[in-house]
């Protein structure tokens, strides 16, 4: 899996347990569906998915930021940008 995914993933493993079974859906894509891009993931989400990642990447990457984990910073960021 591609790097930026697998940041994506790691991310989405915090949001299992304490959120609707939105987080839950997003991992299981990431889990089982070899995507060949970012490009390709954000494509198959659902509004709802979208909506989702919005609400908590922004949080994500200034938490990033915070570490100062550049890679993440990117990783995350080239993400968010492909949801608008």
């Amino acid at each position: 899996m591609e790097t930026t995914l697998a940041n994506l993933r790691e991310v989405l493993s915090n949001y299992l347990d304490y959120h609707t079974a939105i987080p839950r859906h997003i991992y299981q894509k990431l889990h089982e569906k070899p995507y060949e891009s970012e490009e390709a993931f954000v494509r198959d989400l659902s509004p709802q998915e979208i909506a989702f990642l919005n609400r908590i990447l922004p949080r994500e990457i200034h938490y990033a930021m915070n570490e100062r984990d550049a890679v993440r910073i990117h990783h995350l960021n080239e993400v968010y940008e492909l949801l608008f």
